[in-house]
């Protein structure tokens, strides 16, 4: 009876433990990779309420390989998304201001992660908003998205 007393607290410290960090396989802790996220998207949401695209833009992947993926089919490279922007947001009113909400932070290895989420924007003549799912890789800079696949989302139909 003492031995198997043992064994069931011993079981109990590791799941614990191993519930502490990171989906048990990514070898650091879930909170850290989560806030550390959190942090760069929150950095990421006030460029752009600044009208800051440029500044916004600084939290994707520097890199022709960054891939974009919207209404208007695959876009590739972080210039050719930058010129997007740009293109589709050309100042402050056509910006307004953005909010993501419903954050789901899933670890996938200690230098990746997946998060899907709500995006809103805020203008004077309408609300757009979707969702997204981005793809986030660590690097010695930071964390930086390098996919973002995002959908707008025809807000739902009000009822009486």
């Amino acid at each position: 009876m003492r031995r198997m007393s043992f064994v069931i607290v011993a079981m109990c410290t590791a799941a614990v433990f191993l519930n502490s960090h990171a989906g048990s396989a990514t070898g650091i802790p879930a909170d850290s990779t989560e806030r550390e996220i959190r942090a760069a998207l929150e950095e990421q949401a006030a460029s752009w309420n600044r009208g800051d695209v440029e500044g916004f833009m600084q939290k994707y992947w520097k890199s022709e390989k960054l891939s974009f993926v919207g209404s208007g089919g695959v876009t590739r490279g972080w210039q050719t998304v930058l010129e997007r922007y740009k293109r589709t947001y050309p100042g402050p009113a056509a910006m307004g201001k953005l909010t993501f909400s419903e954050l789901e932070i899933t670890p996938l290895a200690k230098d990746a992660a997946l998060v899907l989420g709500r995006w809103q924007l805020e203008r004077a003549a309408d609300r757009p908003g979707g969702v997204f799912t981005l793809v986030l890789r660590r690097f010695p800079a930071g964390w930086r998205i390098i996919h973002d696949h995002t959908s707008s989302v025809a807000p739902p139909a009000k009822t009486n």
